[in-house]
């Protein structure tokens, strides 16, 4: 698109799920939950750009507006009109600008983990974050750390040991940042949503203007990454969501229990209808809103 790639995969048939991973993430941390979905659903995940076998321009723009535009422009580039938005981590981020840019486009609202809803954030994001620590991440992911990671796992998986879901998930990410088109991208996609005060996006001010959106929110009990806290504090904002937290469960929900996260998502979509809202009645949303 806009003559540069964008990697997708598209399975299934029936009403569209548009799948939108994380930070340093890629189309396959859904790969858990993208079979069970697909003898009711189209199901549409990608590469954002910057992430994955998707191009990392290093004039491109990796601010939330510009990921919620590739997420619109992939739709419409395959004859997809609308469906159920789902985005984990900074994917949150990019379904609820989404939602914002695109309200027409966005019959349901699914939030994973999600950034925007609070300032709160790992340390170790916000300290990636500050500013000259790009100088370092040739040493922080080097490749020689890459192959020895790549040797401690192979080990382990020879002798029956295999990491959990949660570690699998944050080794994926470390690995793609041994490459350096990657470490760029992943720099200015951080800073636009991070610094080292914390998260510098938030969605609050915005979230009564999905009031029509169906919405479910999802979180892992023990978020290390973003406290579970910040779901409670989003729904209080949305009358009309659903909040779910996974017990023993991480930033990876749909990883690190796959097959519960299958059934809630599954059973939120069938016993919601999908919403119409028309850009008049964005329109007016907008106007009575306190929006800043």
């Amino acid at each position: 698109m806009h003559g540069r790639e964008v990697a997708y995969r598209f399975e299934g048939d029936g009403p569209l799920i548009v799948l939108v991973h994380g930070m340093a993430g890629s189309e396959a941390t859904w790969d858990s939950v993208v079979p069970a979905l697909t003898d009711r659903f189209g199901v549409l995940a990608f590469d954002l750009p910057g992430h994955g076998s998707s191009a990392k321009p290093v004039d491109g723009d990796y601010s939330l507006g510009s990921f919620a535009s590739v997420v619109r422009d992939l739709m419409m580039s395959l004859g997809l009109e609308r469906g159920t938005i789902v985005g984990q981590s900074l994917g949150g981020g990019v379904a609820m600008q989404f939602a914002y840019q695109f309200p027409s486009r966005c019959e349901r609202l699914v939030l994973v983990g999600s950034g925007g809803l609070g300032r709160d954030v790992s340390p170790l994001l916000r300290a990636l974050a500050f500013p000259g620590v790009e100088f370092l991440y040739p040493v922080i992911f080097a490749s020689a750390l890459r192959e020895a990671g790549r040797s401690v796992l192979g080990a382990l998986r020879r002798i029956g040991l295999r990491p959990s879901a949660y570690v699998d998930q944050i080794w994926q990410s470390y690995e793609s940042l041994t490459e350096p088109e990657t470490r760029a991208a992943f720099a200015r996609t951080l800073r636009s949503v991070v610094d080292p005060t914390g998260q510098r996006v938030s969605a609050h001010d915005r979230l009564p203007l999905a009031r029509d959106i169906p919405t479910l929110i999802v979180w892992g009990a023990d978020d290390a990454i973003i406290p579970s806290t910040h779901a409670a504090e989003a729904a209080a904002t949305l009358p009309n969501s659903r909040v779910e937290i996974f017990e023993r469960v991480g930033h990876f929900p749909h990883c690190e229990d796959p097959h519960h996260f299958v059934r809630v998502l599954i059973h939120f979509i069938e016993s919601t209808e999908p919403a119409h809202v028309s850009d008049e009645q964005f329109a007016q949303a907008v106007a009575e809103s306190a929006i800043s």
